[in-house]
């Protein structure tokens, strides 16, 4: 598998965005804020596959 730029940079953004908010919340808060950045990064990847998004 093939991991391409178009991927890894926004994740690592995302990463990098919760670590900067995320260091005056609570740890249960980050760890919610950060499965949900993760569902939705999944969600994305998973339409891209499918064809629903271009």
């Amino acid at each position: 598998m093939r991991v391409s730029l178009e991927i890894v940079v926004p994740v690592v953004m995302c990463a990098a965005l919760l670590w900067w908010i995320g260091r005056g919340m609570s740890a249960r808060a980050m760890l919610i804020a950060t499965a949900a950045t993760l569902a939705v990064i999944v969600f994305i990847l998973y339409a891209q596959r499918a064809g629903w998004v271009d």
